[in-house]
């Protein structure tokens, strides 16, 4: 970022050359010069801001790309643990542990569809990609079913709430008193209320001002479109409401 404003700066303030030319001795050639000393400037700039935007474009791309790989390789080895897990009850022939097992595959099936239909990619791919990542904060995702998203936002309110509940995990997950190494868990549930859609956070384990929790939570809300709200004496419950009929 640095080098890409220093050179900007140093292209413009090559033109003060030929500028000055033309102010010390004006003639046809000096307004020449400037002319196409100018034109020359603005080509190398717009040559490079593309070259500087493809660039920023690809690391991006392929950030992505990486991510998509982790979670697709973390979500892979998730299924072999429990198909492993399955086989070795059938093996030893338990068949009501092997029914409480795919019980409990179908029961992540079943989240991951709901969280699939939520329909706001940013949100799908933040929530999929966030047990791939190695913090202190698991998160554990509670959908209403049949509770989708796609058909009520626009991509543009999508990606503010994306942003807002990211924000608002991040919160949650610095504000713990917990041991170096320790694991807490945060609730995130998503559910409708009237014609309202309700994103509730709710976490376990101590924090370390319950006020300045709530305080930032509140302020991440600020100006979007949803708001913060408290309910219960829980003092790590929060819930952003978000109204749709607006």
């Amino acid at each position: 970022m640095k080098s890409w404003k220093s050179a900007i700066w140093a292209v413009m303030v090559s033109v003060s050359l030929p500028l000055g030319l033309v102010y010390w001795c004006t003639n046809l050639f000096t307004c020449l010069l400037l002319g196409v000393w100018v034109a020359a400037v603005l080509a190398f700039s717009l040559i490079y801001n593309r070259r500087h935007f493809e660039k920023e474009l690809r690391i991006q791309e392929k950030s992505l790309q990486q991510a998509a790989i982790r979670t697709l390789n973390h979500h892979r080895h998730d299924w072999m643990n429990d198909l492993q897990v399955l086989y070795g009850y059938i093996q030893l022939g338990k068949p009501d542990k092997s029914v409480q097992c795919v019980e409990r595959i179908k029961e992540r099936i079943a989240l991951d569809s709901r969280i699939a239909k939520l329909g706001i990619p940013s949100l799908v791919f933040y929530i999929q990609s966030f047990r791939t990542y190695a913090t202190n904060l698991e998160l554990d995702v509670q959908v209403e079913e049949g509770l989708q998203l796609e058909d009520k936002l626009t991509p543009e309110m999508g990606n503010e709430l994306t942003s807002v509940i990211m924000q608002t995990v991040r919160t949650y997950q610095y504000s713990g008193l917990g041991s170096p190494g320790d694991t807490r868990k945060l609730r995130l549930g998503f559910s409708q209320d009237g014609g309202d859609i309700l994103i509730s956070f709710e976490g376990e384990g101590a924090h370390g001002n319950p006020e300045l929790l709530q305080g930032q939570i509140y302020n991440i809300g600020q100006g979007k479109i949803m708001k913060a709200e408290q309910f219960g004496t829980n003092d790590s419950f929060v819930a952003l409401r978000l109204p749709l009929e607006m």
